[in-house]
């Protein structure tokens, strides 16, 4: 039996730069305890409906790392989930997480990766006001201090708070009015409600909640590290047994295609011809992706990766590898070091070794990876510079208990 189209789409906007919380990463991607803050507002978004389509936008060139957080908090739901490139500014990576939303959709709640411990039950308010008035809604906590008008640092009267409210998100609408009111929008607003307001409709209030706040500055982000906080003491078991560390080989072989420009080991080799194969043909990361499943005893690169997830086409290694390092966490382990042989003519990996390692590293969350090369002496199809050949050999330790 196939599943229904979801009626309800989430846009998860996750493009911020973060510059106030003082990290060189972007905000969503930033930690806050092992899950990063767009996990955590991912994890949310699960929890609180059993059916939507739910829309990640990402920092443009970070749609890899935003993806691994999206199907880590999907689980068995990554069918309903899609990641897109976000926009200089939050207006047009709304737009572009609306264009992304399947034609049965609705009913669209936008929410901000930075409230990222919002409770389900306000997802579940919005959505319910929604479809009760037809209106917008939007979530709001009252405002408890006392707000005065000030110009020139001198207070100028009263403002009353009886009227006055914090808006939050998710913030939900009909899909045709908010489709329609981006559309028509010809100004910067601060928020989804302020834009489908500016276009005449009607906006209703629900209540919100202290824990849907937005981590701005690294004050909020302690405020939400502490609020997550693990139990300081967990008793452990003397009687199970420790799991013991595990190894595993991959290996990956791909033909040069003629066409396009070379990926591998995660890097660009301009004026290289492509290696022919569903994504870039980087048999080096596909190497290692086989490694460290194995090893998992998670099955192989077709199992999570085949030409049956039309998402990983023409996707790069970092894509795979840090889906990878994300299966093998759940599965309860952690990378120890990675070793990978290239046996290719072409190219020439000696000048980008350190430069590959990098990378490569890097897109395993900062697990070690040592790269060699060979030519194979000019044997086989190899040596004949027909294609490349990766050998990858990984080691697994449990995680930490």
């Amino acid at each position: 039996m196939i599943a229904p189209v979801p009626r309800v789409a989430v846009i998860v906007v996750a493009g911020g730069s973060g510059t106030r919380l003082g990290h060189a990463v972007p905000k969503a991607l930033v930690g806050l305890d092992e899950h990063t803050i767009l996990r955590h507002a991912l994890d949310g978004v699960f929890a609180a409906l059993d059916d939507a389509q739910v829309i990640v936008v990402a920092p443009a060139g970070r749609e890899g790392e935003a993806l691994t957080d999206a199907y880590a908090a999907a689980g068995d739901r990554r069918d309903v989930v899609s990641v897109v490139a976000g926009g200089a500014t939050r207006q047009e990576s709304v737009v572009a997480g609306l264009r992304a939303m399947w034609a049965d959709v609705e009913v669209v709640l936008v929410h901000d990766a930075a409230r990222a411990l919002t409770p389900p039950d306000v997802y579940r308010r919005v959505l319910a006001a929604v479809d009760e008035t037809g209106w917008g809604a939007i979530p709001v906590l009252p405002v408890i201090d006392t707000i005065k008008r000030v110009g020139e640092g001198e207070v100028l009267g009263m403002v009353d708070r009886a009227e006055l409210g914090a808006a939050q998100t998710p913030q939900g609408f009909r899909r045709d009015v908010l489709v329609t009111a981006y559309a028509e929008a010809d100004t910067e607003f601060t928020d989804d409600a302020a834009l489908v307001a500016a276009a005449g409709h009607r906006v209703a209030a629900v209540a919100g909640d202290p824990m849907a706040f937005k981590i701005t500055t690294p004050a909020d982000l302690d405020r939400a590290r502490s609020l997550i906080a693990p139990t300081p003491h967990r008793p452990v078991s003397i009687e199970r047994p420790l799991p013991v560390p595990r190894v595993g080989v991959g290996t990956d072989v791909h033909a040069f295609s003629g066409e396009g420009e070379l990926w591998l080991a995660g890097l660009h080799w301009p004026g290289e011809p492509a290696l022919s194969g569903h994504s870039d043909g980087d048999a080096v990361a596909h190497a290692i992706v086989d490694a460290l499943l194995s090893a998992a005893g998670l099955g192989d690169i077709g199992t999570h990766f085949g030409t049956d997830r039309p998402e990983y086409a023409d996707a790069h290694a970092d894509a795979f590898l840090a889906r990878t390092h994300a299966l093998v966490g759940e599965a309860g382990w952690r990378i120890g070091n990675v070793s990978v042989q290239v046996q290719a003519a072409r190219p020439r990996f000696s000048a980008r070794r350190a430069e590959a390692e990098a990378a490569l590293s890097h897109a395993l969350g900062g697990a070690p990876v040592s790269v060699s090369a060979t030519t194979t002496d000019g044997l086989g199809f190899t040596g004949r510079a027909e294609g490349v050949s990766a050998f990858a050999v990984a080691l697994l330790l449990p995680a930490a208990g």
